[in-house]
């Protein structure tokens, strides 16, 4: 009996350690990305309408990518729907191609309707090789538009790479309890 409750004890603690230990990483996950999007304002204001108008938005504030001729890409982001955070994702891209080095991004996809959202909230969304990011700079949005019903903004925040490869990028949703 006495092991019972020991073993009762100690799962317990786990439990509530790895629930706290995910909770504290996706809350710095979630500053990040306030601080990613005051950042990603402040280099283009013109952005600022995409955050207000979009359906939502997803915003990966720290992204890693590297590569030589093989390359790939990770990152977690926090989910946004009509200005409300709604879940966390996580992104992998793979590519093969004419590429070197490595760089820290920051990246935000906007939704432009309902049913573009709620396909990147199915958790099995990918883009194909033909999407690409518009790099961030001032007034560039002013000229982007959406396409399918999606915008891709990057916005480098370290490092170098040279980039002509194709591949896609996965995404996972999961949503607020």
């Amino acid at each position: 009996m006495k092991t019972l409750k020991t073993i009762t004890v100690l799962a317990a603690f786990l439990v509530a350690f790895g629930t706290f230990a995910q909770n504290s990483k996706d809350k710095q996950i979630i500053e990040d990305a306030k601080k990613a999007k005051k950042q990603l304002i402040a280099k283009d204001a013109g952005l600022k309408k995409f955050f207000e108008t979009s359906t939502g938005y997803v915003i990966f504030p720290n992204v890693g990518e590297g590569g030589f001729i093989l390359g790939g890409a990770s990152g977690n982001g926090v989910v946004y729907e009509n200005g409300k955070k709604v879940g966390m994702a996580d992104m992998k891209k793979i590519d093969v191609g004419l590429q070197a080095g490595g760089q820290a991004l920051t990246e935000v996809i906007f939704f432009e309707t309902e049913d573009a959202l709620n396909e990147f909230k199915t958790g099995s969304y990918a883009f194909s090789g033909d999407l690409s990011a518009i790099a961030v700079k001032s007034g560039v949005s002013k000229n982007a538009d959406y396409d399918d019903g999606v915008v891709v903004f990057a916005m480098p925040k370290a490092g170098l790479m040279a980039d002509a490869s194709i591949g896609g990028q996965k995404f996972e949703y999961v949503p607020f309890q």
